[in-house]
């Protein structure tokens, strides 16, 4: 059990670097479009690799920011019967969802996202418009990074559920435990 709650804490504090690092992102897309605008309409001038460049960087942080989406409960979910339910059914419904719906989806995305990436990176591919950025290898590789990111959190969730249905949640920080109604406030 103790294995469990380092994993658990180990893929939390993983997912946290890369989400705070990578949502910084966010900035640098708002900085690279206001870029664009001022040059295109102040200067009459249009550059497509900035075009790309700020599209490409939204791409990369969405998917690099879903583990830690995950990690803190930030995905849609409709929860007119997990937010008021008892810890110990979250942690089932938490154990059903991952193990039947997140690990197969993660999987899949995984096991068909290989080819391209890896036909991508053989090619070095860039941008399909003339004048766009290098490197859309490295922008495709996210897809890979989104799968590993999520199914590893997908699989802190499993191993925090077994230590909920264990009666173990003690071995986790606050942090990683289960909000409760008390909790939330």
């Amino acid at each position: 059990m103790n294995a469990l709650a380092v994993f658990v804490r180990t893929v939390g504090a993983a997912n946290r670097v890369i989400g705070l690092t990578l949502a910084w992102l966010a900035l640098a897309c708002v900085l690279v479009c206001f870029a664009v605008v001022v040059q295109r309409y102040a200067f009459r001038v249009s550059y497509l690799w900035i075009q790309d460049l700020y599209v490409w960087l939204a791409g990369a942080m969405f998917t690099g920011v879903a583990g830690f989406a995950l990690l803190r409960d930030d995905h849609v979910r409709v929860d007119i019967f997990y937010r008021p339910a008892p810890v110990r059914r979250k942690a089932l419904i938490d154990l059903f969802g991952v193990l039947v719906f997140l690990l197969p989806f993660v999987y899949v995305v995984a096991s068909y996202g290989w080819t391209p990436v890896s036909r991508s990176w053989r090619l070095s591919e860039g941008s399909s418009n003339i004048g766009g950025m290098p490197g859309l290898f490295v922008l495709k590789t996210f897809i890979l990074v989104f799968a590993v990111v999520v199914g590893m959190q997908g699989l802190a969730m499993a191993a925090r559920s077994i230590l909920v249905l264990a009666g173990k949640e003690h071995l986790l920080p606050e942090t990683l435990r289960y909000r409760t109604e008390e909790t939330a406030k």
